[in-house]
């Protein structure tokens, strides 16, 4: 990290107090032929929010994610902007954009279906010793970079300089690839706690080098990740789901002990599970998405990858304690069940969501029954989630081929399938 001198001051309120106050130190500028970036690789509609940010007086910059990925050779998912407008402000210039969080208050600026996040710049302690719930305190560009986490998330880029502009030492850091924290480990794992699932995000999508210190505060803090915000954490998890990283990520998560605090049923399972089945699944999505980097899998389907094996598990012990298969009205009663097992106690996940589980999960035992039926006519249900089920019947497929047959008849029903409309009786008018 750059060198930064400290400068003992005294607090106007306490005499007796003594606190720091760092010294602004100029940034170190990277130009064109340092970083080789490429500006066909950014989405054209991020560099028009910078430009109009920039014409209208404020300063904009291309931060965090998008700037590490492309110093790390990777495609960015996504553009983030950092700028001195503050939130309303950005409202007010652009017609397409919204207003979203408390927390962390910021703007969604929407080009058709991308969705571009722009923060203002941020103050704040790096030495306070207790977890941030409001973070809306508006600063400059040097003290926005100094309150993020890692070093390699620290920087900026101006994409009509062509430079990139490090406060924090993160451009060496990316070449090295190496991660390093911003400030002291233990202190700003406690401020925000999701910084310790970040970490092993980044090492499970990079293979960074973390130093023993980082290592070992996560290890010692890992139990404050419980008083992270579950939205938040839940984001997290279905962003790994769709990294190409999951399997190793979910594997660090064992490894550190966070899974076991998260996610304690799958933990469990996971542990005695002898044939990696989740692993198989995790491993298959993966595959997928570094195969195909435009792919888009339904959350539903990744989330059913995680509950399959334990619903599967569930339903053959009750069919070895009953001698015969559960009907499907059961079925549907235990797919809830596991579900609910899975993220109990920790998450919740949204109702829609839950929702389109269980019907995938449930329709899996209609295409496959447990126990081989003499063939007959595939029937499709007129369920909306039945596309999503005919997905993850794909998913299966590809980890087992004996599953073609009914892969096949499945997939050639729902293409001849016409479905029924619903009837909805018309309301009759009041009289006068």
């Amino acid at each position: 990290m750059l060198s930064r001198e400290k400068a003992i001051v005294r607090d106007p309120l306490n005499a007796n107090r003594k606190s720091f106050m760092i010294i602004a130190v100029e940034p170190k500028i990277y130009s064109k032929p340092d970083h080789d970036i490429p500006l066909d690789r950014i989405d054209p509609h991020a560099i028009t929010v910078v430009r109009r940010l920039r014409e209208h007086g404020f300063e904009a910059f291309l931060v965090g994610g998008c700037v590490r990925d492309l110093l790390l050779g990777h495609k960015p998912k996504d553009f983030d902007i950092s700028t001195s407008a503050q939130p309303e402000q950005i409202k007010r210039l652009f017609r397409n954009s919204f207003l979203v969080g408390r927390r962390f208050r910021l703007a969604h600026i929407r080009f058709g279906k991308k969705v571009f996040e722009v923060a203002t710049f941020r103050a704040g302690s790096n030495e306070a010793d207790e977890l941030i719930t409001h973070d809306n305190v508006w600063g400059n560009a040097e003290e926005d970079a100094m309150r993020r986490d890692f070093t390699i998330n620290g920087l900026y880029f101006d994409p009509f300089e062509e430079t990139v502009i490090d406060y924090v030492g993160g451009f060496e850091d990316a070449k090295k690839e190496k991660l390093v924290c911003i400030g002291q480990p233990y202190l700003r794992f406690k401020q925000d706690p999701v910084r310790m699932i970040r970490l092993l995000k980044f090492q499970a999508r990079f293979g960074l080098q973390v130093d023993e210190e980082l290592h070992t505060a996560l290890l010692d803090c890992r139990a404050e990740i419980l008083k992270s915000s579950q939205a938040r954490l839940l984001e997290e998890l279905f962003r790994m789901l769709e990294s190409g990283a999951a399997k190793r990520f979910f594997h660090l998560l064992a490894d550190h002990g966070m899974l076991e605090l998260l996610l304690p049923r799958l933990s469990g399972f996971l542990e005695d599970d002898e044939e990696g089945q989740i692993y198989d699944f995790l491993d298959e999505i993966d595959r997928m998405f570094l195969e195909y980097p435009d792919l888009t899998i339904d959350r539903a389907v990744l989330v059913s990858a995680l509950v399959f094996p334990i619903l599967n598990e569930r339903l053959h012990s009750l069919m070895k304690m009953h001698d015969k298969p559960p009907h499907l009205g059961i079925v549907q009663v235990e797919t809830a069940s596991a579900t609910n097992s899975v993220f109990h106690p920790f998450f919740q996940i949204p109702r829609r969501m839950k929702a389109d589980v269980v019907s995938i999960l449930a329709s899996q035992y209609r295409m496959v029954p447990l126990v081989p039926k003499k063939r007959r006519t595939a029937r499709v249900p007129n369920i909306p989630s039945f596309v999503l089920a005919l997905k993850f019947l794909n998913l299966r497929y590809r980890l087992d081929p004996a599953l073609q047959t009914h892969w096949e008849e499945w997939s050639a029903a729902f293409k001849t399938h016409k479905p029924r409309k619903r009837h909805v009786p018309r309301r009759r008018s009041r009289s006068r």
